[in-house]
């Protein structure tokens, strides 16, 4: 029977069979940008966690700084555990090298992160099965607590309650979806929807096609979203056109719109907060 050799929990190499179900490729099949006969490839991350100076373990610093504190890398090395031994990757190295080479194609390593699989993961020098399980693992997580819903009749009077009910239909999306939150008169949650589901780089939606959904849902007020693949958060000269189609329509309707939010990766802008579109269109 053929083997597939991956990198072994203990940075050893160890050979996988195919037995276990899992297609690993090699680094340079996913990484041809790496750097692999560099030192760094060569196992140089030899900063071992019993040597930094007190109070600098990244287990130390979260408990005294708050996890916001730390860096992604500071982070991996929590999850990914303590070190192999010497000679080997420590928990410290192992962290900052999966960064390392998730960062070789100039891609943000976290978005790569986020969508691999453990195929992929296994095929990092020194993560193996059960690492590469914790990692996703902590992702799902992270995600999960992130995408939890507010209660329906929530009171919506902050963007990030509109963001708790929106992010699990656009955060983190590959398409660009348009959404709307619905709000009764008091600004209670009545639900949300998608209107429409569009590309990588684009979705289409009308003013009538909201509106339809408000009226027919009994809304008084809503705010209008939408979602970046690319994960940035940064409004278009379009997004801007299409805010002030929306505004002057609600002015006509008289179902006001309370804000249009844009979310990615992670983040959100309000464009209320940051555009003078509503003092020049002011909603009742």
């Amino acid at each position: 029977m053929s083997q597939l050799y991956s990198q072994g929990d203990d940075c050893e190499f160890k050979q996988l069979s195919l037995d276990t179900g899992l297609d690993v490729p090699t680094p340079e099949q996913l990484w041809p940008e790496a750097p692999y006969d560099s030192p760094l490839a060569q196992h140089s991350f030899d900063v071992s966690l019993k040597d930094l100076p007190a109070g600098e373990h990244p287990r130390d610093r979260l408990l005294e700084l708050g996890a916001r504190a730390l860096s992604t890398g500071e982070l991996l090395t929590i999850i990914v555990g303590t070190g192999q031994g010497q000679g080997r990757f420590s928990g410290t190295s192992l962290g900052q090298y999966l960064l390392y080479i998730l960062s070789a194609d100039g891609i943000d390593p976290l978005k790569q992160l986020r969508e691999m699989t453990v195929e992929e993961l296994m095929a990092v020098p020194g993560v193996g099965l059960a690492k590469a399980t914790v990692i996703l693992a902590a992702i799902e997580l992270g995600k999960r607590v992130f995408l939890v819903r507010p209660e329906k009749r929530a009171v919506v009077d902050d963007p990030n309650v509109a963001i708790e009910a929106l992010s699990q239909d656009l955060m983190w999306q590959s398409q660009e979806r348009f959404a709307v939150v619905l709000l009764d008169i008091k600004h209670r949650l009545l639900g949300t929807h998608v209107v429409s589901i569009g590309t990588a780089t684009e979705t289409l939606a009308h003013p009538r096609d909201v509106f339809r959904v408000a009226i027919r849902r009994d809304a008084t007020r809503i705010i209008i979203a939408h979602n970046h693949p690319s994960g940035s958060v940064e409004p278009s000269p379009d997004d801007l056109v299409l805010t002030k189609q929306f505004l002057e329509a609600a002015l006509v309707l008289g179902v006001p719109v309370l804000d249009h939010l844009i979310l990615g990766s992670g983040q959100y802008c309000s464009l209320r907060q940051t555009t003078n579109l509503w003092q020049e269109r002011p909603q009742s």
